[in-house]
């Protein structure tokens, strides 16, 4: 179905005169871009090949091209789990090595379309080894220690871990269904909420002492503007009410505020934190007879 674009200057633009534009929407590259689904051709070429062969062949032949998709899948979320590692300044590293594993899995697939044409053993490991070795020269390997996470109480981390994972799978909710409306103007709104989100949540990961007081937005409210994204989708898709969608923009505008503010608070509560801890520590020096703010020598000598 034809979508009409909008923008700043279009009529349908949901920025007011004298108002302010909507921020820009970040973008994302994908980490599991064409190169990735170029791997997938190794296995579909050997697949194909391996119908013109005997029984023997064509059994092999399968069970390398499944290997080979396989190494090639496990590869796929590696990069993603990478990406999102590094994308975060707190983060666990990935529970199992999906890269190295990928490498592996290539290694095999690769050697067991060698034995196809090359029966033996000599040739196929040889070969193997050095699509392993390719492999991870070209796409690495994965995050191997965790980052961030120095003086951070674990359990208090896991519990983070479960409400942020709950809160994720509520906005990977909204993004699908809102792709019912057919909307570009609702998609773009609540692509600008997302991103407000997910902002609360990194300062939630980073602090986890923040949870008490983030949960109710992260679990409660993220729950409603979910089943309130579905019953709006689906209504929109049925007769495209407009008023429908204006209650939907407002209550992501009321939302995102909401949101902002919560994150904001936390901030503000980080940096008074640190305040005191100076002044703590200030205090701590001074009863110790060492003076902060005392000139050094060389800007004596310059005052002189």
């Amino acid at each position: 179905m034809a979508q009409r674009f909008g923008g700043r200057y279009s009529p349908d633009s949901d920025v007011k005169p004298g108002g302010t534009p909507r921020k820009t929407q970040r973008l994302r590259v994908d980490p599991a871009g064409g190169r990735v689904n170029l791997m997938f051709v190794p296995p579909a070429v050997l697949a194909a090949t391996s119908l013109v062969g005997g029984a023997g062949t064509l059994v092999l032949g399968l069970a390398g091209a499944f290997v080979l998709a396989s190494g090639v899948w496990l590869l796929r979320e590696g990069l993603l789990a990478e990406a999102e590692y590094h994308e975060r300044k707190v983060a666990r590293r990935p529970a199992w090595p999906r890269k190295i594993f990928a490498a592996l899995l290539t290694g095999v697939g690769t050697a067991i379309a060698a034995y196809t044409s090359e029966p033996g053993i000599v040739a196929p490991v040889l070969f193997g080894a050095a699509t392993t070795a390719l492999h991870v020269a070209a796409f690495g390997i994965d995050p191997m220690k965790n980052k961030g996470m120095e003086g951070i109480d674990t359990f208090q981390q896991d519990r983070v871990a479960r409400v942020v994972d709950e809160a994720e799978k509520l906005l990977t909710g909204m993004s699908q269904a809102i792709l019912r409306a057919g909307d570009r103007r609702a998609e773009a709104r609540l692509a600008d909420f997302q991103d407000t989100a997910r902002h609360l949540i990194r300062t939630v990961e980073e602090d986890p002492r923040d949870l008490t007081a983030a949960r109710k937005y992260l679990v409660v409210y993220l729950r409603g503007a979910h089943d309130a994204t579905v019953k709006f989708a689906d209504l929109y898709a049925r007769n495209h009410d407009d008023q429908a969608r204006n209650d939907y923009l407002a209550l992501l505008d009321d939302l995102d505020e909401n949101f902002a503010a919560r994150t904001a608070k936390s901030l503000l509560d980080d940096r008074s934190d640190l305040n005191v801890e100076i002044d703590v520590l200030r205090a701590r020096l001074s009863r110790e007879g060492v003076r902060l703010d005392q000139p050094t020598p060389a800007n004596t000598k310059e005052d002189q």
